[in-house]
C-alpha cells in the first residue's frame, strides 16, 4: 500500500522541513511513502474564504484517484490513540487498498467537494496546530504506527 500525505502549500520553516525529512526517510523503510505539496494559491487577498477553499479543493481533487482511500485531517474528525491509529493502518493494509491518502487542507479547511470525497476524517488533537506542524505530526504518527505494527521499540507501551 502506498501512503501519501498531501498538503496545501510548502513548508517554509527549515527546522520543520528537516524533521519531516527525517521521518520521511524512516517511513520509507516500511512502505512506499510520498509527501505531495499542492501549490499555494496566488492573490488570495482578493478571494473570499469560500473561494479559497473551493480552489484548493479543486487542486487536491485533481490529484486523487478513484480507488484512493482519502482521509481528511480535520479538527472534527475521529481521534485515535497511537495504538488505535496503528490498528487503523493495519486494517487499511489488510483491505488491499492501493493508496491511502491523508490530506492536510489550507488555512481555512476543506471545500464541500473535498468533504464529500473523503472516506474518513481524523483529528490529531483537540488543540489547534499550524498546518505546517500538522505535516510533521502526521508523518511521525505514520512512522510510529509502522513501528507498533512491527513490535519495534520506538513506541513504548
Amino acid at each position: 500500500m502506498d501512503v501519501i500525505i498531501m498538503a496545501v502549500g510548502k513548508t517554509d520553516n527549515p527546522q520543520l522541513s528537516a524533521l519531516i525529512e527525517v521521518y520521511r526517510a524512516r517511513l520509507a523503510h516500511y512502505l512506499n511513502f510520498e509527501l505531495v505539496y499542492i501549490p499555494d494559491l496566488k492573490n488570495t487577498k482578493k478571494m473570499s474564504v469560500n473561494e479559497q477553499k473551493e480552489r484548493e479543493g479543486e487542486l487536491v481533487l485533481k490529484k486523487i484517484n478513484k480507488s484512493d482511500v482519502v482521509v481528511l485531517l480535520d479538527e472534527h474528525g475521529k481521534q485515535f490513540s497511537s495504538i488505535q491509529f496503528a490498528d487503523f493502518f493495519q486494517k487499511m493494509m489488510n483491505a488491499g487498498h492501493k493508496r491511502l491518502l491523508f490530506v492536510i487542507g489550507g488555512p481555512y479547511g476543506f471545500s464541500e467537494a473535498l468533504y464529500a470525497r473523503g472516506n474518513q476524517k481524523i483529528s490529531l488533537s483537540k488543540m489547534t496546530f499550524s498546518h505546517q506542524m500538522v505535516r510533521l505530526f502526521a508523518i511521525e504518527q505514520c512512522y510510529r504506527a509502522m513501528t507498533i505494527l512491527k513490535n519495534e521499540p520506538y513506541h513504548h507501551r
